[in-house]
């Protein structure tokens, strides 16, 4: 008995490593894709901070609600 439990041991630990191998690589998520950037773009502006003229040199104001 003891035999048999000495032999099957290392058995379970070899099952036991694969299926946490296993595990791993089925949970993990998608790879991120080739072109994706670690920056994005900033489509919305902040309201803590005061919109910055584009043109300080520029003196005429340009008014966007012109028609």
């Amino acid at each position: 008995m003891i035999a048999v439990a000495a032999s099957l041991l290392p058995v379970l630990g070899l099952l036991l490593y694969g299926m946490d191998r296993v595990e791993d690589w089925l949970g993990g998520g998608p790879p991120p894709a080739r072109h994706a950037r670690d920056r994005h773009l900033r489509l919305v502006h902040s309201a803590d901070r005061p919109p910055t003229d584009p043109n300080p040199a520029d003196p005429a104001p340009h008014h966007v609600d012109a028609a």
